[in-house]
């Protein structure tokens, strides 16, 4: 009973004969696991990914042209009128499309300069307004003159964002400040502002004080002074004497 026990239990394991037919090879090794076969990794097909919406593409930024040269400036008092009211290649017009144009005409007793409009200039379209204006003429009149004695304007004929313009805006500012003022040929100029006196000679404000300047430009040189821009000066009503210091210079040899 114990062999017929042992041969049902091979028997449902499936095992029923001792010798099959066609030899096994218990002793072969299978060739996946073969040591010396060279393995293989798996392949994986690359799951299917959806393109990106148009807006989330990365885009190579386009390759930079050749850089423009200087800006052609007009040789003519009317013809550069004109261009700082409309052209595009203005330096300065790029930060606004609102232009703050001059003021007053050429062979001027007194050019009043500033660096760029104020946020009121701006919004009104004229340069020194509201009580900014008030002092202005209240200076001028100091030293004998007013407004129609003068040709008012700013460098650039918009304002940079925060008041402030970078290394390269600098120099082509630079570059239409002489011609502006060659083509103006006022008797004396005077430079308002911190910025502007930057601008023209990279000198800051404190240094040349009650000091007569040379600004050199295409045609020559003009003798100039420089004050702190009058909104500032109301702000800060100390700095209004050395203002006056400045101002009363224009006053020699007239």
């Amino acid at each position: 009973m114990l062999a017929e026990s042992y041969c049902d239990w091979w028997s449902l394991a499936g095992v029923d004969a001792l010798v099959g037919e066609v030899p096994a090879g218990w002793l072969d090794v299978p060739v996946a696991n073969d040591a010396a076969a060279p393995r293989r990794s798996p392949v994986l097909a690359e799951p299917e990914v959806a393109p990106l919406h148009a807006a989330l593409q990365r885009v190579e930024a386009p390759a930079k042209g050749e850089p423009k040269g200087p800006v052609a400036l007009p040789g003519e008092w009317d013809a550069f009128q004109l261009w700082l009211a409309e052209h595009p290649d203005v330096p300065g017009s790029q930060w606004d499309a609102r232009r703050v144009l001059p003021q007053g005409t050429p062979d001027s007793a007194l050019m009043v300069l500033a660096a760029w409009p104020e946020v009121d200039d701006q919004r009104d379209g004229t340069l020194f307004t509201g009580p900014a204006a008030q002092l202005l003429d209240a200076m001028l009149r100091a030293i004998g003159l007013t407004r129609g004695d003068c040709y008012i304007a700013s460098l650039a004929v918009t304002r940079p964002a925060g008041g402030r313009c970078d290394e390269s805006d600098a120099a082509e500012l630079d570059r239409l400040l002489r011609h502006h003022v060659a083509l103006a040929r006022p008797q004396r100029l005077l430079l308002v502002g911190s910025d502007m006196l930057r601008l023209a000679t990279g000198r800051p404000l404190a240094d040349v004080r009650g000091k007569l300047l040379d600004l050199n430009h295409d045609g020559g040189k003009v003798e100039a002074v420089a004050i702190a821009h009058p909104a500032m000066l109301l702000a800060r009503p100390a700095h209004k004497a050395a203002a006056w210091d400045s101002l009363k210079l224009l006053n020699r040899g007239r």
